[in-house]
């Protein structure tokens, strides 16, 4: 059995995710330690736990620790199984996470599954369902991995109550990423969400981007949808020949409108100033697909916490070599060798 640290790195969820989801793939038994220990609530929040239940369900594993608060558990996998699954997290905790755990799992198998989740799908620290949707998913496809996602209600903090909807698999033959340059630049289109707020929160921030970013009034939409409760996020999406990405900051108690649009712009400007292919947070995704599939490269930013813990958990669990280097650029250079 494995022995991980939950400590290592930034010390977050993605760590205990991370492990749950090549537990599963590679059938080896882990014991987590010290959970989301750089947080500061540590242990077990609802997502994290909705997210070992949902592994365990899916692949018939034993669980030991799995409670609210928990800084440690057992996790024994069993075979995994397609079908049909229906996960509600209680919470406005990330039903987005939740499906990023048992998505390759699941997308490996021969026959497709329809998974249900139900908690938050717009939360800060956590990909949007348009992050998943437009940006995640299709750098992915590649290596033989296959989603088709429905948004069927916006769930904010803190209420919840959204939904979303995921037909996984089947497995389809993988190919070698190879992703240094993005290529020209194709369009940029953003959109200023809200629910159960002043419409003209959203016109701001829509208003604020398009100076900040010298667009038009046409590239950032605003738009009105239905939730359980308050919420708003203001996002755009950077689309380029060879890489897709999408930036985007949440609205919140305290904070202006503008403040908002100065978050997303800034992400945006550090992003088009370099040369990289892949944006910061698409980086620690891409690895666990890259070393279960052929392998590949990519050009990225200075890597975050989070690409540096997913790596250290990978080379746990797979006989990989992942490494980090700088290019002529100034960017960095990515390599998964399988």
């Amino acid at each position: 059995m494995l022995t991980i640290d939950g400590a290592e790195g930034e010390g977050g969820g993605q760590i205990l995710r991370s492990a749950l989801t090549l537990s599963m793939l590679t059938g080896t038994p882990f014991r987590i330690e010290n959970i989301r220990a750089g947080r500061s609530k540590p242990g077990l929040l609802r997502q994290h736990l909705a997210a070992v239940r949902a592994a365990a369900q899916i692949c018939g594993g034993d669980v030991k620790g799995a409670e609210l608060g928990a800084t440690a558990l057992d996790f024994v996998p069993g075979t995994i199984t397609p079908g049909d699954y229906h996960f509600a997290i209680g919470s406005a905790g990330a039903a987005c996470l939740v499906f990023q755990t048992i998505f390759l799992p699941l997308a490996r198998q021969a026959t497709p599954s329809r998974v249900v989740i139900e908690g938050g799908t717009h939360n800060i620290s956590a990909p949007s369902f348009e992050y998943l949707d437009r940006v995640f998913l299709p750098a992915v496809r590649p290596t033989g991995f296959e989603a088709r996602l429905t948004l069927c209600r916006h769930g904010f903090h803190p209420a919840g109550g959204g939904k979303l909807e995921a037909v996984i698999g089947p497995v389809r033959p993988a190919a070698k990423i190879m992703l240094e340059d993005r290529g020209a630049l194709l369009s940029r289109q953003g959109e200023a969400v809200f629910a159960n707020l002043a419409v003209d929160i959203a016109r701001r921030e829509a208003v604020k981007l398009t100076r900040l970013l010298s667009l038009s009034e046409d590239e950032v939409k605003i738009r009105e949808v239905e939730s359980s409760g308050p919420g708003n996020i203001l996002w755009i999406e950077i689309r380029h020949e060879r890489a897709v990405d999408i930036f985007s900051a949440h609205g919140a108690f305290g904070v202006t409108s503008e403040e908002v649009a100065v978050k997303v712009a800034r992400q945006v400007e550090k992003y088009m100033a370099s040369e990289a292919a892949v944006g910061p947070h698409i980086a620690d995704q891409l690895l666990m697909p890259l070393a279960l599939a052929r392998g590949g490269r990519f050009t990225t930013l200075r890597p975050t916490p989070h690409t540096r813990s997913n790596i250290a958990v990978i080379e746990q669990f797979l006989p990989v070599e992942i490494t980090i280097g700088d290019t002529r650029q100034g960017d960095r250079l990515i390599v998964v060798v399988v």
